[in-house]
């Protein structure tokens, strides 16, 4: 739920973003060549929708998390007199599992919500690193506070975009979780 939360507080400010810019007319790019002009709320709200998507993966995986395993034991069940659907409700969750051996023996929501946080982490690649193009000397789109970035040890003149940057690198993250868990 809370990545739900923050997809879509993301998601407002891209709206935000998008309706303060439906008249900015920008390059849009195949190859990283200009293509054809295209404005910057079109674009922008391409990442509104990946995200929505997104969202809505998350979304639908809670219905497969949202299960009490509570009374399966190690593997066949409980001899201990406990009343599942009681303790399902007190929890707080939406079902119980159906079978023990099944409540004990698959991981196979965490595949699906790594699978998710893979994609989600890709596309907020992406946005990076068009971050990391748009705020270069060759596109000089955007200009990024000092606050998210920093100067170079020997290259004054540089301004990297460090932020952008290590949202990039925690993809490899999530995606090596899912592989492991595969």
């Amino acid at each position: 739920q809370y990545i739900i939360e923050l997809i879509a507080s993301f998601q407002e400010t891209i709206v935000q973003l998008a309706d303060q810019h439906v008249d900015t007319i920008m390059p849009g790019y195949t190859h990283l060549q200009r293509a054809q002009p295209i404005s910057f709320a079109h674009h922008i709200m391409t990442y509104f929708l990946m995200l929505e998507r997104d969202k809505g993966r998350f979304m639908d995986s809670l219905k497969r998390i949202d299960i009490s395993p509570l009374g399966a034991a190690a593997l066949s069940g409980t001899t201990h007199p406990i009343d599942r659907h009681l303790t399902q409700e007190l929890l707080g969750f939406a079902n119980l599992y159906e079978n023990s051996l099944d409540a004990v023996s698959d991981r196979d929501y965490i595949v699906e919500t790594l699978h998710h946080i893979s994609l989600t982490m890709v596309h907020l690649s992406r946005f990076a690193e068009e971050i990391i193009f748009w705020s270069t000397d060759e596109a000089k789109f955007i200009t990024l506070s000092d606050a998210f970035s920093t100067g170079s040890s020997i290259m004054p003149q540089k301004k990297n975009p460090d932020m952008a940057e290590l949202i990039r690198g925690k993809v490899g993250r999530t995606t090596g979780h899912l592989m492991s868990m595969l």
